[in-house]
């Protein structure tokens, strides 16, 4: 297995963050906003439905792939033992204080706008995520028992099957069964389904898997990235010009694989090298990730009510979520010490910047 950095690993996990907080600012100005509990704008877009359509269905995915390939990363130097103590303070303690304290402050904005009876209510609300990568730990966790070289008939398999890239396809065939068998109703409705959790566990398991394999599939990721990236658009402007944006899920899931395929690729040839600025946001997009919808639902009872444009509230409601993120971020969670572990960082906010990299793989 390469043992070299990945800092591709690192910006794709960033770059999946930012678009999940745009989607969901996005969702505001969506008409079925309302029912799945956020603050709606009067006035809706179709035209922002579009870019939205077009990450919906690899997005989710994706953060569950980047997540088991950061289990992999993290076993190179634990065993089962500390690796279920690390995810112990980093995921389920964040989760836990996210359920009672960081929800309920979003639930009661929502509750402010809408003018309802104030209550307290914790829940899971956008932290589900956590909640499903604690579960899929578990149950890879006899792979830390393995030899860290993953030198076996098992593995080595599939380094000599990726020889030839095109073979990469094959890795495909589960997450098209999922579909076809599952066959959810929505695609993308990930959270509270038995489809979401079939699907994060399969993208967990061969993100570990991929890491793993080693420089074999990172190759041919690589050789294919721009015909899995025609793929992925020509699948997606058939699902849009011929199946009003609902394709088969079978179409949907090869449309899916081939985003990510692509991603991966994109990712490994062009965005392999550090940064000072990665490093920052590799560590404050875990806090930020946590906090995101309380400053979403924020700025929305700010804006909303101003009378602005469509345009001007969307644009107004990203920078003031974003800013007021990376604010409490910087000015506040990374400086209180007690403060670091509740949102899943390290207890010494002196840990230099070349090690923030290395934390932020085995993030969840």
């Amino acid at each position: 297995m390469d043992s070299t950095r990945r800092y591709d690993i690192d910006w794709l996990r960033v770059i999946a963050i930012g678009l999940l907080i745009i989607y969901h600012i996005a969702i505001v100005f969506q008409p079925w906003g309302l029912f799945i509990g956020f603050i709606q704008s009067s006035e809706t877009s179709e035209a922002i439905w579009i870019p939205m359509s077009l990450i919906n269905i690899w997005r989710i995915p994706l953060l569950f792939f980047v997540s088991g390939m950061g289990v992999c990363f993290a076993l190179r130097n634990r065993d089962w033992k500390q690796l279920l103590m690390d995810r112990a303070q980093r995921i389920l303690l964040p989760l836990v204080f996210g359920i009672f304290a960081i929800v309920p402050i979003h639930v009661y904005l929502f509750q402010t706008y809408y003018e309802q009876e104030l209550s307290y209510s914790p829940n899971m609300g956008h932290l589900w995520f956590l909640a499903n990568i604690l579960i899929y730990v578990l149950q890879t966790i006899g792979m830390a028992f393995l030899d860290k070289s993953y030198d076996n008939k098992f593995f080595n398999f599939f380094k000599r099957l990726l020889k030839k890239p095109y073979f990469l396809y094959l890795f495909m065939i589960p997450f098209i069964l999922e579909a076809v068998v599952v066959n959810p109703d929505i695609f993308t409705l990930y959270y509270g389904s038995g489809h979401g959790f079939i699907l994060g566990m399969f993208a967990f398991f061969f993100g570990f898997l991929f890491v793993a394999i080693g420089k074999e599939f990172w190759n041919a990721v690589d050789n294919m990235k721009f015909v899995n990236l025609a793929v992925a658009f020509g699948l997606y402007l058939v699902r849009y010009f011929v199946y009003d944006l609902n394709s088969p899920n079978y179409l949907i899931s090869i449309e899916s694989m081939s985003w990510i395929f692509a991603v991966f690729g994109l990712a490994y040839k062009y965005l392999n090298r550090p940064s000072r600025l990665l490093s920052y946001l590799s560590q404050s997009v875990y806090p930020v990730y946590i906090i995101h919808m309380i400053f979403l639902y924020w700025m929305s009872l700010l804006i909303l009510p101003l009378g602005y444009s469509l345009e001007v509230n969307f644009l107004l409601i990203i920078i003031l979520t974003f800013v007021g993120c990376y604010l409490t971020y910087d000015l506040i969670i990374k400086r209180v010490g007690f403060l670091r572990p509740l949102f899943g960082l390290k207890g010494n906010r002196k840990t230099k910047e070349k090690r923030t990299q290395k934390v932020f793989l085995e993030n969840p």
